[in-house]
């Protein structure tokens, strides 16, 4: 329903009771957040609080939890993730380990993003919450986070086949499965435990035999920014981006709305400040950004030819946006401004293989995922928005591996 063309679219230690990856047994391999005071009395209350300021905290206070960025492994022996300490300048120390409690998993043709997908770590920060998929399990991870510590709570069968991607708002989660023609199960908060919604399944149909498989799998599932609808791009299998709309149950429209994008194979995506539909278009490598109509349509806005090769991720952060190209090794920076106009500010080169990305809460840095050289690049972010390197760290075992998130 509601087809458009593209044509159309102008217009260390972990502490007790959290769990760390100490032993592991092997596991098979499973491809597929009024009073009025005199002028005397404010100036008394201004150096007051001028000192408590600069005092230090009181003993036995408690110190602010460290800010943090998480990453998975994707082992296909046993899934887990990375935690590091993100300090003031933006700079990474690894802190732990943790399992998932599920297996990774391999698409048929992929080499640097075994999932080929983006979203697959999501923070929830409303409920303090992060989810990672388990491909080759077919579940889905809940932990508690705490600074940089994770405690496990939930592992939940996806109602699928390979999950690649995960997205929240509100009370709600909904998961992405990626092969079996591909589907979306929902979630919902019940005395503080996801549990599964009725009626929140929905089937996609996509061609499971098409081939390459890593390019014809689902790319991400996500919520438009007032939770009101879900979104699922489809890459190189049938090209187009699937808009469901959401009941007050939580609970899903019987088909999506479709917007057809053709060879622009529609891969990862965000959101920018105004709630328009930023997409990174692997097939002429782009970035495009669209308004989402009433009735569920895309409508394009502008595009941005990044010049790059496999332009597949994509991270927003203000009124800058972030591409990584995995066969080019760099990150394309994109601004936009009021009007929705995009201006390409140049590349940025990357370890090998850039895939998923995520910008700092602040804006100040930004967060590359190398599948290829196995690390997690950091940029300092200008005013201008140009990224500037400062500073690289290994992530274990995570060649291939997909997933970011910072808290």
């Amino acid at each position: 329903m509601g087809v458009t063309d593209r044509q159309d679219r102008r217009a260390p230690t972990v502490p007790r009771g959290y769990m760390s990856r100490t032993t592991r047994a092997a596991r098979p391999v499973h491809r597929g957040r009024t009073a009025h005071l005199t002028r005397a009395a404010v100036t008394v209350a201004a150096l007051a609080l001028g000192s408590s300021l600069a005092a230090p905290p009181a003993a036995g206070a408690a110190a602010p939890e460290p800010s943090a960025v998480f990453v998975q492994d994707n082992d296909l022996e046993g899934n887990a993730i990375i935690a590091y300490e993100r300090a003031h300048d933006g700079t990474l120390t690894e802190r732990a380990t943790y399992p998932t409690g599920g297996e990774g998993g391999a698409l048929d043709g992929a080499v640097v993003d075994l999932l080929a997908s983006q979203g697959s770590l999501t923070y929830d920060p409303g409920h303090e919450r992060l989810y990672a998929v388990n491909a080759g399990s077919d579940t889905l991870t809940v932990f508690h986070v705490r600074g940089t510590e994770l405690k496990r709570l939930q592992v939940l069968p996806t109602e699928g086949d390979f999950p690649v991607s995960v997205t929240a708002h509100g009370d709600r989660v909904y998961v992405l499965n990626a092969l079996g023609g591909g589907s979306v199960q929902g979630y919902a908060y019940e005395d503080g435990r996801l549990a599964r919604v009725p009626r929140a399944h929905r089937d996609l149909g996509l061609d499971p035999s098409a081939t390459p498989q890593f390019l014809n799998t689902p790319g991400q599932v996500g919520f438009t920014p007032d939770g009101s609808a879900l979104l699922v791009t489809t890459k190189n299998n049938g090209d187009r981006v699937l808009h469901y709309r959401i009941d007050d149950r939580g609970r899903l429209a019987a088909r999506p709305v479709v917007t057809e994008l053709p060879d622009a194979a529609p891969f990862g995506f965000a959101f920018d400040r105004g709630g328009r539909l930023v997409l990174a278009e692997a097939g002429p490598g782009a970035v495009a950004l669209f308004d989402l109509t009433r009735g569920g349509r895309l409508r394009l806005v502008d595009e941005q030819v990044t010049g790059e090769a496999a332009t597949c991720w994509v991270a927003a952060g203000g009124r800058f946006f972030y591409a990584s190209n995995a066969g080019s090794n760099t990150v394309t920076t994109v601004r936009g401004d009021r009007g929705g106009n995009l201006t390409s500010l140049g590349n940025t080169p990357t370890g090998t293989g850039p895939i998923d990305a995520a910008v700092s809460p602040d804006g100040r840095h930004l967060y590359v995922r190398t599948g290829g050289s196995s690390t997690v690049d950091v940029f300092a972010i200008g005013r201008d928005g140009k990224p500037a390197p400062a500073g690289s760290v290994p992530v274990p075992g995570g060649v291939g591996g997909e997933g970011i998130a910072v808290v």
